[in-house]
């Protein structure tokens, strides 16, 4: 299927991803421009799944950006349930969908992350054994949950041998600024923060402020989309 987001032609396809004989399979959906400078496998967050509106606004601002993503489900969320995948099941999908991507655009460079669960899982993956991306890309990185400061979440990370954009809004509940500041610290130029006033996990904004989601949502987009082309580059 194709439509056009812009001037530029958008592919759209279904997809299955293949987890392994103890595992089920996925869906997946695939969004693309004609011809992509980057993709990203774009992991949904615990509550809502990759159809969220969030993850088709995002994915359909990244294919205007030249940025094809694999969005899919995990298979928890693939069977209708409430309570999230344990690690292991988690990190083998992130890996399975890197794996599919990479069928898909070959000669593309590639990244991976997501929306808060999705993202701390792709980058669990990683610190497991490196993913063949170049970069991973944290739409809300859980570093907490609410109400419980902490930096454990982040522990992991020392261990990815990647490149790391932390997309965050200063009003995030599930990562609290200052603890945010000392995992940078430890992390030094392997990670990169781009900060929206007044954001929250969702990346929704109040209307006092005088902005608009779609705003925030443009630049995220634009903020992913310039860092990944900028780390497209020969690795």
């Amino acid at each position: 299927m194709e439509r056009s987001v812009g001037s530029a032609p958008l592919v759209r396809q279904e997809q299955w991803i293949e987890l392994g004989p103890k595992l089920p399979r996925v869906s997946a959906l695939w969004v693309a421009p004609e011809r992509p400078r980057a993709v990203l496998t774009l992991a949904h967050g615990a509550g809502a799944g990759m159809r969220h509106p969030f993850m088709e606004q995002i994915a359909d601002r990244l294919a205007a950006r030249d940025v094809a993503t694999l969005r899919y489900q995990f298979p928890y969320m693939e069977r209708g349930s409430n309570r999230t995948d344990s690690a292991p099941v988690a990190t083998a999908t992130v890996r399975a969908a890197v794996a599919a991507a990479a069928s898909l655009a070959p000669d593309v460079p590639r990244f991976a992350g997501g929306k808060s669960f999705g993202a701390r899982m792709s980058s669990t993956a990683a610190a497991q054994a490196p993913l063949e991306v170049r970069g991973l890309v944290f739409f809300g990185f859980p570093l907490h949950p609410a109400g419980k400061p902490g930096v454990a979440r982040a522990d992991h990370l020392e261990l990815v041998q990647v490149p790391l954009l932390f997309l965050q809004g200063s009003r995030d509940a599930l990562c609290d600024l200052e603890h945010l500041g000392l995992v940078l610290k430890q992390l030094g130029r392997r990670a990169t923060l781009h900060l929206w006033d007044g954001a929250d996990h969702s990346f929704h904004v109040l209307k006092r402020s005088g902005r608009r989601d779609e705003q925030v949502l443009d630049e995220l987009a634009d903020a992913a989309a310039g860092w990944m082309v900028e780390h497209s580059g020969p690795a």
